[in-house]
């Protein structure tokens, strides 16, 4: 491609697609406050708990502005009519799982249907950048613990480490391998299409563990990582892992917004780039003791704190030391700067009490 396809505010309006969720709200707002024109596509304009956070934006006297549009994943060409024009389109929407989806459905929402939201880009006669929102599970593979992943990575490496589990079958019947497949898949399907088309580039954001600040209360997702971090909060155990033990690999979601709107302005980025975002070093990565007594520490008035099986003040059993990742690429190819772990647990907490999720 002989001239760059990075994109400024002058060069027209944006769409975010998921723009009510956790990601996308915050990828939003910050490019409302770079003075963008952000078409925000969520399933049902008219449900408040999922939108007034946004049309609030318009508001707070930021440079840009907000537009609320319809869309579904599932219904092909809704998104026409809010594409149309875009300079760039950032595609945050996909069923994680959080709704009860089966694996299927998760895959569908993430691969399936990207095919006809890249096609509407395409046909907003605008397109210059394509910006998906991948996942690490993208990446990850086995690999020997302490093993550090990097963009170069894809989860269909050592596939003869999965002992047979990574088939097209499993798809249909298990969440997370139906999660990952369709991420690279999709990875795959828009760089290929862009390479194609010649007209824009795409690129991917690879969020690890998202934590971070609430915008509203409909963020406070069941099983999400933050959500987690509530339940901790309020004196319950993590129970995503045996016994509480993982290793929390952790990226602000202030953060992660931030990267997708830099990988639609950068120069640096190119058609096929990728960047994971997870810690920017090793003070990021938290086993869950080492989080529930940061939580403590930054919480005094919080009477109990829950995490994983101690004993005493020691974890009652190791673990794994994995995964390890560091968001060093986009900081430097797209100048992300980050914030502190301790900013982003503390925002993460203060926002449960603002919000009156959790009672102060």
């Amino acid at each position: 491609m002989s001239k760059t396809t990075a994109i400024s505010p002058a060069d027209g309006p944006i769409a975010v697609t998921g723009a009510s969720g956790y990601i996308g709200s915050w990828i939003v707002r910050d490019c409302v406050e770079q003075g963008y024109t952000v078409r925000a596509c969520v399933r049902d304009a008219s449900n408040g708990d999922k939108v007034d956070h946004l049309k609030a934006l318009n508001d707070q006297g930021l440079r840009g502005s907000v537009e609320l549009h319809e869309g579904d994943l599932f219904k092909k060409g809704s998104y026409d009519a809010a594409f149309k024009g875009c300079a760039a389109v950032i595609h945050a929407g996909a069923a994680v799982g959080y709704n009860n989806e089966t694996p299927q459905e998760v895959y569908d929402g993430c691969f399936t249907e990207c095919e006809h939201v890249l096609e509407s880009a395409i046909a907003g006669g605008k397109l210059r950048r394509f910006v998906f929102t991948s996942s690490f599970a993208a990446v990850g593979h086995p690999r020997p613990e302490g093993y550090v992943f990097t963009e170069k990575d894809w989860c269909g490496d050592n596939i003869e480490a999965y002992n047979g589990r990574w088939t097209d079958e499993m798809i249909s019947q298990n969440r997370d391998i139906a999660y990952a497949m369709a991420k690279k898949n999709t990875e795959k399907l828009i760089y290929a299409r862009a390479e194609q088309e010649g007209t824009f580039e795409a690129m991917a954001i690879l969020p690890l563990h998202v934590i971070g600040p609430l915008m509203c209360k409909n963020h406070d997702q069941g099983w999400s990582w933050q959500n987690c971090m509530r339940y901790m909060l309020q004196g319950k155990p993590y129970k995503k892992s045996a016994g509480g033990r993982m290793l929390w690999n952790n990226t602000d979601v202030r953060d992660c917004a931030r990267a997708h709107r830099l990988a639609a302005e950068s120069t640096k980025a190119h058609n096929g780039s990728r960047y994971i975002l997870s810690a920017a070093d090793r003070d990021g990565e938290l086993y869950t003791w080492q989080l529930q007594a940061m939580m403590k520490s930054l919480f005094p008035h919080v009477k109990d704190i829950g995490g994983e099986e101690m004993d005493g003040d020691v974890p009652a059993k190791p673990t794994r030391e994995s995964p390890r990742a560091y968001c060093l690429l986009a900081k430097q190819e797209l100048g992300l700067t980050t914030y502190p772990i301790e900013d982003t647990v503390r925002a993460t907490g203060d926002s449960y009490f603002e919000l009156g999720i959790i009672p102060s």
